[in-house]
């Protein structure tokens, strides 16, 4: 059974920082992976935030985040990070992490997306980011 494990949300002051951590059971981010982090707050849509390409590491950031928060894999781990730096309330909301397969021949992997959610086949349960002013 292929499950998401996301963790690591909080309750953090404005200026603060969190770490959330995106784990995988029963399987392994491999290069075929493009993992990526959304949000939704109370009453608004999911929004992409970043996402990496397991193949070379390369990143994608929103530009609401981009400076601020840092998207990271560590092989031995099996884990994706979220490095979330100089919170802003309006960080505030759900994060989930989610995988998008890619299955390309000759290993011509495109550089991840975080415009189309509905790319990504399996996500997370959420962990809840609230960032108090």
């Amino acid at each position: 059974d292929v499950q998401l494990q996301a963790s690591g949300g909080g309750l953090v002051q404005a200026g603060g920082s969190l770490r959330l951590s995106c784990t995988p059971s029963g399987f392994t981010f491999d290069d075929d992976y493009a993992i990526g982090w959304f949000r939704q707050a109370p009453g608004k849509e999911r929004e992409g935030v970043s996402c990496i390409s397991m193949n070379d590491g390369s990143a994608h950031y929103a530009d609401s985040v981009k400076g601020r928060f840092t998207i990271s894999s560590d092989s031995t781990k099996n884990t994706v990070y979220l490095q979330m730096n100089s919170l802003k309330p309006e960080d505030t909301a759900v994060y989930y992490c989610a995988t998008e397969v890619r299955l390309v021949a000759g290993g011509d992997y495109p550089p991840c997306s975080i415009q189309y959610p509905q790319i990504y086949d399996d996500w997370g349960q959420g962990t809840q980011v609230t960032v108090s002013s």
